[in-house]
């Protein structure tokens, strides 16, 4: 107990609060501060949180698609499949941007699916050398229930915030993806203020 004292004593900006330990982020600007007093570390405060808030949320939303058997790579396949509506149909390189992954890695990702029974390929129509893959009905209903459980999912987990909190921060997050894209909203170029 006494060496805790000294600890609290010799480094005052570390938290010590109830429950502050729970702050990872705060502890660590806390000690950051305490050994390099010459910068500012205060975008830890948002960009720390924001890096742990996604690991968190993409474990949250992992669990759901473990229920349907799935990993986040498949489930993102089905999904962009799906919304491209019927016959529910994409070129794998059209996959690959949807997705953000290399082509690659989109096709380990349909050989997966493909050996579940959740896709096809097939070649395209006027090119030989094109190929299409498309959801089959067992990928449609399996795609279907799991979308349903995630969009509950994902409401449960906004749910933490308020309406307007929810509404505050995806007009902050829509900024600033814009501003580091280079895009207005609008999806042409962002103006610049210099």
């Amino acid at each position: 107990m006494e060496d805790h004292r000294q600890h609290r004593q010799q480094h005052p900006e570390t938290p010590s609060r109830p429950g502050a330990d729970a702050d990872h982020v705060a502890l660590i600007q806390a000690e950051w501060r305490r050994e390099r007093p010459d910068l500012d570390v205060s975008p830890q405060a948002v960009i720390g949180r924001l890096h742990r808030l996604a690991a968190r949320l993409t474990g949250e939303l992992a669990l759901v698609y473990s229920r349907y058997g799935l990993g986040e790579g498949e489930f993102d396949v089905l999904a962009a499949l799906r919304r491209a509506g019927a016959p529910y149909e994409r070129a794998p390189g059209e996959l690959a941007a949807h997705t953000m992954v290399t082509t690659g890695a989109m096709t380990k990702r349909i050989d997966r699916l493909e050996r579940a029974g959740l896709v096809t390929r097939r070649l395209a129509e006027g090119d030989r050398r094109g190929r299409l893959v498309a959801l089959t009905d067992a990928g449609l209903r399996l795609i279907d229930e799991a979308f349903t459980a995630h969009m509950r999912n994902e409401h449960r987990l906004l749910a933490l915030l308020s309406p307007e909190e929810a509404a505050a921060l995806q007009t902050l997050l829509a900024a600033w993806q814009h501003r580091l894209d280079g895009t207005a909203p609008g999806g042409g170029p962002a103006e610049c203020d210099a």
